[in-house]
């Protein structure tokens, strides 16, 4: 594994977000000085939290699978997650509501959700469900290490008898086509695919190894922090400020000082920060404009479909509602060549509804409830023209309430009480490259060793994280890529005891 060169001892970290805690933590924990620069109030980055005439509304993700991997984060500064983050494991995982007016619930534990699929579609189905279930087991097992949790240097690392394993479990093939082999129920292939579009890849063109976002799903658990997700950054923050870290919020970045291949300082808009490292955890476009150079790749870099968020604060609830539930129309193939190739609005809408009071009542003013509806849509690159968000979003917000009331929320409308619609072109104003917040997608050439590197050729001290760069998107990822650009600096694990810091105080600085 290629690492930073020189001295490393004082690493300034651009972004608070996800990816950059967990850098922060990894290089605290391996004895490295470490600044913290955040543009925004507080931590958080795309997981942040707005405060909604009294609702409090998680910004971002609002699913969290992989606990383990935060709790990595803090374990390298001698804490814990859980003694900071009262973790809520939910049952069910997710509910599906189909089109034809059935639902079946998905559940982590194997005999219950042995039953519940029997219960659903018969004990054949069933029996599948189970074969299905150790297959994605076995294949998370072949990728953890060797292709999810690995800094890639060149494609030939993928030479290795993992992947002769990978590919024996059929995971080089067609994410559709695998879980077919399982079920052989429409609807419960959805289910265990529609994960795909997190990677921004139907599946009909996903690689079956992205299968292990479904294990991280419906094998491994899913989860709800107390206090909203936005309680794990924040949590994540305050375990990096007693480890020693400086943290600057409310500070932009607006430059990085250079001599030769090195660069030596950090510029803000309120001063220079001296470094012997850097970790820049922005849009890719941004760092590549802050380094003076965008490495060549041979096919044009693509982005993910994005999404329309529907914030609603509301007077009444529906009782057919879990703490996430899916809504599948009819459409499928079309549904997704619609929003990847197209570049037009789902004409038959699958949606996730998130009721995060249905865990956490406190999230919401009493009596009231809070929800929160994602409607995949294009990004801003996709088709001919691109949508005009600022005309359309009005009259799409009230086609999306239309809808959910169509599928049983029965006055929805009606009882909304506060409310924020988000749309690409929010997107796009809070600096998310083609108005998408999932950035790059997964496509083969965009994938492992073929996925932009967080090391740049021509700068020796400078190392990339977050969702853009290895190994990917989604929560689980971007922890993991904040751990593997650490590694890039202070080599792998164990090399560097981790050595005591003060926990210091300061002006608004939190340092």
């Amino acid at each position: 594994m290629r690492r930073v060169s020189g001295r490393t001892d004082h690493v300034v970290v651009v972004g608070a977000g996800f990816a950059g805690l967990s850098a922060a933590l990894h290089l605290l924990g391996a004895g490295r000085e470490v600044t913290l620069v955040e543009r925004e109030a507080g931590p958080g980055g795309r997981a942040g939290r707005m405060d909604l005439k009294g609702f409090q509304v998680d910004t971002g993700p609002t699913v969290l699978t992989m606990p383990a991997l935060v709790d990595e984060a803090f374990a390298a500064v001698g804490e814990s997650l859980r003694e900071r983050v009262e973790l809520l494991p939910l049952h069910p995982a997710y509910r599906a509501l189909f089109w034809d007016g059935s639902q079946v619930d998905v559940h982590t534990e194997a005999g219950t959700m042995a039953a519940e699929v029997e219960r659903f579609a018969g004990a054949r189905e069933a029996d599948g469900y189970l074969r299905l279930r150790t297959w994605l087991s076995r294949l998370y097992a072949v990728q953890e290490r060797r292709f999810i949790g690995a800094n890639f240097d060149s494609p030939a690392q993928l030479l290795h008898p993992d992947l002769v394993r990978l590919a024996a479990l059929g995971g080089l093939g067609r994410l559709d086509r695998a879980i077919g082999s399982f079920l052989e129920d429409e609807r419960l292939r959805r289910v265990f695919s529609f994960q795909a579009l997190y990677a921004g890849v139907p599946p009909s063109r996903a690689l079956a190894a992205y299968a292990v976002i479904a294990y991280m799903d419906t094998v491994a658990g899913v989860h709800f922090p107390r206090g909203g997700m936005h309680a794990v950054p924040a949590a994540m923050a305050e375990a990096a400020r007693r480890a020693g870290a400086r943290i600057r919020y409310g500070e932009r970045v607006t430059g990085l000082e250079r001599s030769g291949a090195r660069v030596t300082a950090v510029l803000t808009e309120h001063g220079r920060i001296r470094c012997d490292s850097v970790v820049l955890t922005t849009e890719l476009p941004l760092a590549y404009r802050l380094l003076g150079r965008t490495p060549r790749r041979p096919v044009r870099t693509r982005h993910s479909p994005s999404a329309v968020i529907l914030h609603a604060g509301t007077t009444r609830t529906w009782p057919g509602l879990a703490h996430h539930t899916l809504l599948f129309g009819s459409a499928w193939s079309r549904t997704f060549e619609e929003i990847t190739r197209n570049g037009e609005l789902m004409t038959d809408p699958s949606l996730l509804v998130t009721r995060p009071t249905a865990t956490d009542p406190s999230l919401a003013p009493d009596g009231r409830h809070l929800h929160y509806v994602l409607a995949p849509c294009p990004n801003t690159e996709i088709g001919p023209g691109g949508l005009h968000w600022g005309e359309l979003g009005p009259s799409y917000r009230d086609s999306l309430v239309a809808e959910l009331e169509r599928r049983g929320l029965d006055g929805f409308g009606d009882s909304i009480d506060a409310e924020c619609l988000v749309t690409p072109a929010d997107w796009t104003a809070q600096g998310h490259t083609a108005g998408t917040p999932f950035s790059v997608s997964h496509t083969f050439a965009q994938t492992g060793p073929f996925r932009p590197r967080n090391l740049i050729r021509g700068t020796e001290n400078v190392v990339l994280a977050g969702c853009g760069t290895t190994p990917g998107v989604g929560v689980p990822p971007v922890l993991i890529s904040g751990k593997l650009a650490a590694q890039r600096i202070t080599g792998p694990p164990g090399r560097a005891p981790r050595r005591p810091a003060p926990v210091a105080t300061g002006r608004r600085e939190v340092s």
